[in-house]
């Protein structure tokens, strides 16, 4: 594959087809460049963030004000932990676009499907191995309904 995901210039609109070899050359730089969209959005939200919270010297006198100030900022806080996390994650799926690694089940290896990875990018189960990680997941819950 010589071709550089990043020279690759799509037409307008583009969407990745069924009618089309699967994660050819324009498929996979559509969904870097979504990719890439998708981080670029989260490092400006939370500079937003920073610079919102750097910028907040509010003083409050009543204990209530203060105490939803900071309920807000730990809100804020773990949100973009979660994001960050997420950026991790969108690093991690790029490198394997670059290594023709992306699309495909890392659990069955069949391709994941278009539509699922326009909604979620960064997945790496097809929709029956993670139903099937959900499921288990839930099994190994504690039944939290159950009185002792």
């Amino acid at each position: 594959m010589n071709e550089l995901l990043e020279e690759i210039k799509l037409p307008k609109g583009y969407r990745p087809s069924e009618d089309e070899p699967y994660m050819n050359p324009k498929q996979r730089a559509f969904f870097r460049q979504l990719l890439l969209d998708w981080k670029q959005q989260l490092l400006e939200d939370a500079d937003r963030t920073v610079s919102a919270m750097n910028e907040e010297k509010a003083v409050f006198a009543d204990p209530t004000d203060r105490a939803t100030l900071e309920t807000d900022r730990n809100f804020e806080l773990r949100t973009r932990d979660r994001e960050r996390k997420l950026i991790g994650k969108i690093d991690k799926t790029i490198l394997k676009l670059i290594e023709d690694e992306y699309g495909y089940c890392e659990e069955c290896g069949v391709e994941i499907g278009l539509r699922r990875l326009e909604a979620r990018p960064v997945t790496d189960l097809c929709i029956d191995c993670k139903t099937k990680e959900e499921h288990l997941e839930k099994q190994r819950r504690p039944d939290n309904d159950q009185v002792e």
